[in-house]
């Protein structure tokens, strides 16, 4: 881990907080992600997502983003607070969305395309075009801030993500929303996928573009191609063994990563069903954990993070972390997170009151 705490990192002037939104049709397959009711319905989630980010609440989406019984809430709020008390704004890339947010909701539109079942042949379309447009864009944000965090929604990530690290060569588990990760349906997935693009453990360490169309997802080549046009810019990828897999793409495409932190939720790091410690130092990277402290919380649906739901998502892990970089306690970002999620409650009991399915 890296050493450095988040009180000793000089602030930004010019911060940005990006979220890149994708789908992919690998999240169709039941029993992968636990990001919506229904595998079908993981359609909805990155839009969703974008929308509480934005507002707090859902505007068009009809799914409350709170996973039963106890109201576990979307990260998406967690990121929320942190960006509400540092006054960090923030931005959306639609990398290939299925569904989109609300009008309300400015998206950045990079010219993705919604990703295809990783066990398909191809899995991610036009991808040299996307990384270029990505590029271009972490060009422009280089000019204009001096701090850059990326954070990620697309179901089913973390199955891609393994896909991914096999194919430039890296093993071991990934992490999961789920409290039971379902290890041995995704690497059935893996192999799956591998096969049918004839790819072989590590046969694409040099080509991580043509991994990506293989076997990964839109949100990676988004992420990657941003990355890599912000050129030294301080940047933080907010995630877990999906950024990992990011990091390593960035790394064997042979653009520099002195640069670049990952930074995760405490979650990732101590779960024992993933090896994301291990991951971090084969492939090289610098991490941090950040631990929002959940288990103090009176708000059940937080409680549940610490025995392993959710866990991270739409750059959780990086915001705990950016609002301990500008010295707010953990008191103070659980406080603003559980004003929210009693808020989205609230939302909820009046929509079922009216009648509204959600």
């Amino acid at each position: 881990m890296d050493t450095l705490s988040p009180e000793k990192v000089r602030l930004p002037e010019k911060p940005l907080f990006v979220c890149v939104l994708g789908n992919t049709e690998t999240a169709y397959i039941e029993g992968l992600s636990a990001a919506g009711k229904t595998a079908k319905l993981t359609d909805y989630t990155p839009a969703g997502d974008a929308e509480v980010l934005e507002t707090g609440t859902i505007i068009d989406i009809p799914i409350l983003p709170m996973t039963p019984p106890y109201d576990t809430p979307t990260p998406a709020l967690i990121t929320r607070a942190a960006l509400s008390i540092t006054g960090v704004p923030h931005i959306f890339v639609n990398s290939g969305l299925k569904v989109l947010p609300a009008k309300q909701v400015e998206l950045v539109d990079i010219g993705g395309k919604p990703g295809d079942d990783i066990r398909k042949p191809v899995a991610v379309h036009n991808v040299q075009e996307v990384f270029d447009n990505a590029f271009k864009l972490g060009e422009k944000l280089a000019k204009e801030h001096d701090f850059i965090m990326i954070g990620e929604s697309i179901p089913a990530g973390t199955t891609t993500a393994n896909a991914l690290l096999q194919a430039l060569g890296y093993d071991g588990n990934v992490s999961s929303s789920s409290d039971a990760n379902p290890l041995n349906l995704k690497k059935e997935v893996v192999r799956d996928a591998l096969s049918s693009s004839g790819i072989t453990f590590g046969s694409l360490r040099d080509d991580p573009l043509k991994a990506i169309a293989s076997v990964g997802d839109p949100m990676m080549v988004a992420v990657a191609g941003i990355t890599a046009g912000l050129g030294d810019t301080p940047v933080i990828l907010a995630g877990g063994t999906q950024m990992a897999s990011i990091f390593a793409a960035i790394k064997h495409l042979g653009y520099p990563t002195d640069n670049i932190r990952i930074v995760t939720t405490s979650y990732v790091v101590r779960d024992e069903s993933a090896n994301f410690v291990e991951l971090a130092a084969e492939i090289g990277a610098n991490y941090e954990g950040a631990d929002p402290e959940f288990g103090k919380s009176s708000f059940k649906g937080l409680q549940q993070y610490e025995v392993g739901f959710v866990k991270e998502g739409v750059g959780a892990g990086g915001a705990i972390y950016l609002t301990a970089m500008y010295g707010y306690s953990m008191e103070e970002l659980r406080s603003k997170i559980e004003q929210l999620c009693d808020d989205l409650c609230k939302f909820g009991d009046l929509a079922r009151v009216a009648g509204k399915d959600i």
